[in-house]
């Protein structure tokens, strides 16, 4: 997989990946993974929703909260997986910080742990940020008997229209500890977030809606001083129409006889109902592909570095993972 150039994110350790709903980001923070594994990395992919997303894209059981090996990529670098839980995320805070260990599991038998992440959702976002900020600061220390230590953290983020609340912790615990120990963990993972070591990338299709959100997901981004990364277009079409072929087809000008001479040509079926359904299929297609260039100049006026992957034909398995992978290496974001 490797290709020997040298990634556009340099120095980025923290990844984050978000997007509109049904754009799918988590395809992509899956790719970006397998990709940055290449040349024998260790990375960690983490997701923070409690969808099980993961584990139906790698087709391994549900995953627990714990780091589980997902793949090894060709040049033996291994993508890890973790569903982060806040409750459970809690309880280890407690653990390492407070020694808690039988007290934390006694607050979780009486409801507390539950009443502690639903209560505040700023500290929710505080213990699904904080794992991460965890597994991110490993790098470079000793290691630890039980953790292992990641060259780089992928995060599949909530969608685009909540990723600016929930990466600025900072802002969701303002009002519920302005010191303290909770504070002191919220100050420290901004940090992180507001580093070169960390890059937001979105995900769009090239759809009005999609790509407005984008640009909304932007704005709130800079207006927290998060590092914005790229752009990644998802299931991008190329059309087998030149832009000669797509003018004639959007003004149904293309050549009827010869359309029928390429299928007889063929062996297929030429007669005229097959012919005008596929004159008109052209036609849609062609308008198609104009609404699709219009919101790809949308997208290079948001002025970020831009990638696109291909619509799979088969649907997304995990050899076409390593595809897309394959992919956004060749473009050079990993």
């Amino acid at each position: 997989m490797s290709t020997g150039r040298e990634s556009d994110w340099e120095g980025v350790r923290l990844h984050i990946v978000s997007g509109k709903g049904g754009t799918g980001k988590t395809t992509v923070a899956a790719s970006l993974a397998l990709a940055l594994a290449a040349d024998g990395h260790k990375v960690l992919l983490c997701e923070v929703e409690g969808r099980q997303g993961l584990a139906r894209l790698f087709d391994v059981p549900q995953l627990p909260y714990q780091e589980s090996r997902l793949a090894t990529v060709p040049d033996g670098g291994e993508v890890y997986g973790l569903a982060i839980d806040a409750e459970a995320a809690l309880l280890e805070y407690l653990e390492l910080y407070y020694r808690l260990g039988r007290a934390g599991r006694a607050l979780e038998k009486v409801g507390a742990i539950d009443f502690a992440t639903t209560i505040a959702p700023g500290v929710r976002d505080v213990l699904l940020t904080g794992k991460v900020y965890e597994a991110v600061g490993r790098q470079g220390k000793p290691r630890a008997r039980d953790r292992i230590v990641y060259d780089v953290v992928v995060l599949d983020a909530p969608p685009t229209g909540r990723i600016a609340r929930f990466l600025n912790v900072n802002a969701g615990v303002a009002d519920i500890a302005r010191v303290g120990p909770i504070r002191h963990q919220a100050d420290s993972i901004m940090a992180l977030m507001r580093s070169p070591q960390t890059a937001v990338h979105l995900v769009t299709l090239l759809e009005e809606m999609p790509v407005q959100e984008t640009s909304d997901g932007i704005a709130e981004l800079r207006e927290a001083r998060i590092p914005i990364g790229s752009i990644v277009v998802n299931l991008a079409r190329r059309s087998p129409l030149d832009p000669a072929g797509l003018r004639k087809a959007a003004s149904g000008k293309l050549s009827r006889a010869q359309l029928v001479a390429a299928l007889t040509s063929s062996g297929l079926a030429c007669d005229a109902a097959t012919v005008d359904g596929l004159l008109a299929e052209a036609a849609e297609h062609a308008v198609r592909v104009a609404l699709e260039d219009t919101q790809r100049k949308r997208v290079a006026e948001l002025g970020r570095p831009t990638y696109e992957l291909s619509r799979l034909t088969d649907g997304v398995d995990l050899g076409g993972l390593y595809e897309l992978a394959a992919e956004l290496r060749e473009q050079g974001m990993a």
